[in-house]
């Protein structure tokens, strides 16, 4: 009940439509409880032998006719007006779910598979329909037609409206016993579901991968393993269903004989005319329809409650990145930034960053170096607030990032990334998706200073070139050329360049780092590099080694310490 509770509560500004719907649903409701009087009133007439035979036949027919046009009509309208209010309100749960995911830290996406996550997004937040459009309404006309319809069995025939209610123990037992085990199976059932969408998004991405190495026939047994549990899960569902759907048929039926027997007695001794036993069998399908339909119900609700439990707990996870909450904007700085005794790990068994103390003045150019693991990416990282350290601090103009808003921090920032990633649009989308309002002459000066605008213009579509998932449409160096024009168009007072130029061959890498080094002046430069020769002209090198700054200078100062940067870098040249 606290999920329902909780979807109620935030759909709350939709009621006046669910409203709408739940008047037209009593008015359709009770409409619908004419049909058999009507039958008990003809039959009466007919067998009466009354002279205003055809008078009072036509008088039942346009009330017949009047009920049927309220139920239909209502039960359109309350179908109209609950679907609307359930669809917006899935719409708001959904950009609610994916802007909370937006704002969450690098460290919780490491931790969860991206096809899991887009199936929450897409998938179980739909659920919330089924169960504002569909559980709930039908829940409803049944409570209506148990109520309206038992009181009208006892206003027929009371006698019979007691044998009627002997079966309902059984038939709630039924039911009771069913919900008590299928919540737990749709649970797992919705787990499952999400494990195997994220297993097909992660093999979708890495389906080059997988062919490299032949692992076609590995992968669709663990596909066809998910999809089997899958399956399992909806097969025990089905299993309580199909079992007790036929008693609780079984237990209708017997009510039905029973009736018919006792009512026919009733006849014989003329305390119950033809017209009332006729009209009180159909009343009495009406009367278990609820009991038995409520097993469907059940079934719906439960996977659509499990579903709904998996948004909200994502929803309710606490980001491990969030802003104070009387954060300050950042203006547009003047590049300072400091490290403060900077320590950090991914996990406590293993620490990446220890006691890391730097400054880098405005406008200076700093290299950070180091074998691989070392922990130079996650020091561009935790600038950008990715992650936080868990020891000391990070200032940028002498102000603690984390007394700032996230958006005015990354304002300042531009990064270019090893691993490039870029949108499935054109490429000029792609280069002003850091600043919107670019001109053309703005976007095609920075493709020019990246060494873009060339390959592009010799491009079916030009700038206009749909580029594919990921820019599957580009190659290493062209993908990596337009990121780079991303980041010279944004213009930020800090750049960080992550092995920016490692796609590129050595000619395009020496006419883009001209580049770079253009963009770099005037503003603060963070250079994450193995190639040691595209960073000699840099204003500081900065050496981490054992999760420690082990050296620190120009590179001359280094080369003629002839410590650590100097065995890597004359490692490379040699």
């Amino acid at each position: 009940m606290t999920t329902v509770i909780r979807i109620f509560s935030e759909a709350r500004k939709y009621w006046k439509y669910f409203i709408i719907a739940f008047l037209s649903l009593i008015v359709s409701t009770i409409a619908g409880f004419y049909s058999p009087w009507a039958l008990r009133e003809f039959t009466s007439i007919a067998t009466s032998g009354s002279s205003n035979f055809a008078s009072e036949s036509l008088k039942i027919g346009i009330l017949l006719l009047l009920a049927t046009v309220l139920q239909s009509g209502g039960a359109a309208l309350a179908g109209y007006y609950n679907h609307y209010g359930a669809l917006n309100y899935v719409s708001d749960l959904r950009t609610e779910l994916y802007s909370k995911l937006q704002h969450m830290g690098l460290s919780f996406f490491n931790k969860n598979r991206t096809g899991d996550l887009t199936n929450r997004v897409i998938n179980d937040s739909m659920q919330a329909e089924m169960l504002l459009a569909h559980v709930f309404p039908d829940v409803m006309v049944n409570v209506l037609t148990f109520i309206g319809v038992g009181v009208i069995l006892f206003t027929i025939n009371v006698r019979l409206a007691i044998l009627s209610l002997f079966t309902i123990p059984f038939l709630l037992g039924i039911t009771i016993w069913q919900t008590k085990f299928l919540s737990p199976i749709w649970d797992e059932n919705s787990r499952v579901r999400g494990e195997l969408s994220g297993t097909v998004q992660d093999n979708f991405s890495g389906i080059r991968e997988i062919q490299i190495f032949n692992q076609q026939d590995k992968e669709s047994e663990r596909i066809s393993s998910l999809s089997l549990k899958h399956s399992k899960a909806y097969l025990k569902a089905s299993f309580f269903f199909e079992t007790t759907y036929p008693l609780l048929a079984f237990f209708t039926s017997i009510a039905s004989v029973g009736v018919i027997i006792y009512g026919g007695i009733l006849i014989s001794r003329g305390q119950a005319t033809i017209g009332d036993i006729v009209a009180f069998i159909m009343y009495l399908n009406m009367f278990y329809g609820p009991v038995k339909s409520f097993s469907r119900i059940m079934e719906i609700a439960g996977e659509a409650i499990a579903s709904c439990n998996r948004v909200f707990e994502v929803m309710d996870i606490m980001p491990d990145i969030k802003e104070k909450e009387d954060a300050k904007v950042l203006p547009k700085v003047s590049g300072k930034i400091e490290f403060k005794n900077l320590g950090f790990n991914y996990s406590p068994e293993i620490n990446i960053l220890d006691d890391i103390n730097l400054t880098i003045n405005p406008g200076e150019s700093v290299a950070i170096v180091g074998t691989t693991g070392v922990g130079k990416t996650t020091i561009a990282s935790l600038l950008n607030r990715f992650y936080d350290p868990q020891e000391g601090s990070i200032l940028v103009d002498d102000v603690d990032i984390k007394d700032v808003t996230l958006e005015s921090l990354r304002n300042n920032i531009s990064m270019v990334l090893q691993d490039t990633f870029l949108f499935n649009g054109t490429i000029y989308e792609n280069i002003v998706y850091g600043w919107k309002d670019a001109s053309e002459i703005e976007v095609i000066k920075a493709a020019k200073a990246a060494n873009a605008h060339e390959f592009i213009e010799g491009l079916e579509d030009g700038y206009n070139t749909v580029i594919g998932e990921r820019g599957v449409r580009l190659s290493g160096g062209q993908k990596q050329r337009v990121s780079i024009a991303r980041a010279i168009l944004r213009n930020t007072p800090i750049l960080i360049l992550d092995e920016a130029t490692s796609a590129l061959d050595v000619k395009t890498e020496k006419e883009i780092q001209k580049a770079l080094d253009n963009i770099s002046k005037n503003r603060t430069t963070i250079v994450i590099a193995h190639r040691l020769s595209t960073i000699k002209n840099v204003d500081k090198i900065v050496v981490l080694e054992n999760s420690k700054v082990a050296e620190f200078g120009t590179h001359d100062d280094l080369i003629k310490k002839g410590g650590i940067y100097s065995s890597l870098y004359y490692s490379q040249v040699s």
